[in-house]
């Protein structure tokens, strides 16, 4: 239930501010995504205050088909949320996006945005745990700049925002695309980081 709330309120975060951000900037794109990066890193941050404690108990005792309906609520949570956002400004509640985001360039960033997101998940939680909800807002705030898909990193997120015609969006035939990059930039960035976790205790056990 905590994870889906989350994912809810972060797609509303997402889109609401990407829909506010294109009224008030008047065809600047610039402002319009300065505005949508700014909103979705500080509300990541208070999200995985809010919640990040639940979902982690949760995800420490998922079963296989616990699983299943973790990411089935999570799926639910992220078109809820993009109706919410709608709802909110007047739009129709789901709307298939033709936000074209397709090309070796596009998919190459996503398996960049990803495997960062994952790292620094990984990397931080390990040594400053506390920090990880300012990380990861700081990260995904500027992952939005240095990369070209604008870092979507998450496959229900994507999913749900093939449904927003808005800011967002992205084309239904380009979900499948950014699926697997962003599996692929997620299963390197564990493995890197499972040959990373040995090197201290390693090191340790040489100096006692």
């Amino acid at each position: 239930m905590g994870e889906g709330l989350g994912t809810a309120f972060l797609l509303a975060i997402v889109v609401g501010s990407g829909i506010m951000g294109e009224r008030l900037a008047g065809g600047n794109v610039a402002v319009a995504l300065l505005a949508n990066s700014m909103a979705t890193g500080a509300g990541l941050v208070a999200l995985i205050l809010m919640l990040g404690s639940i979902s982690e108990v949760m995800r420490g005792n998922l079963c296989k088909r616990e699983g299943l309906a973790y990411v089935a609520v999570q799926v639910f949570g992220a078109f809820l949320g993009v109706a919410i956002a709608h709802s909110m400004f007047g739009e129709a509640v789901f709307t298939a996006s033709e936000h074209e985001r397709s090309g070796a360039a596009q998919l190459f960033s996503e398996f960049i945005a990803t495997f960062g997101l994952v790292a620094v998940i990984r990397g931080v939680g390990r040594a400053h745990k506390s920090a990880v909800p300012i990380a990861v807002g700081a990260y995904i705030a500027s992952a939005y700049w240095f990369t070209a898909s604008t870092s979507f990193a998450n496959l229900a997120v994507t999913l749900a925002r093939a449904f927003t015609p808005t800011f967002a969006g992205i084309r239904p035939a380009d979900v499948m695309g950014f699926w697997i990059a962003q599996l692929l930039g997620a299963i390197a960035a564990e493995y890197l980081f499972r040959w990373f976790q040995p090197l201290p205790n390693f090191k340790n056990e040489l100096g006692s």
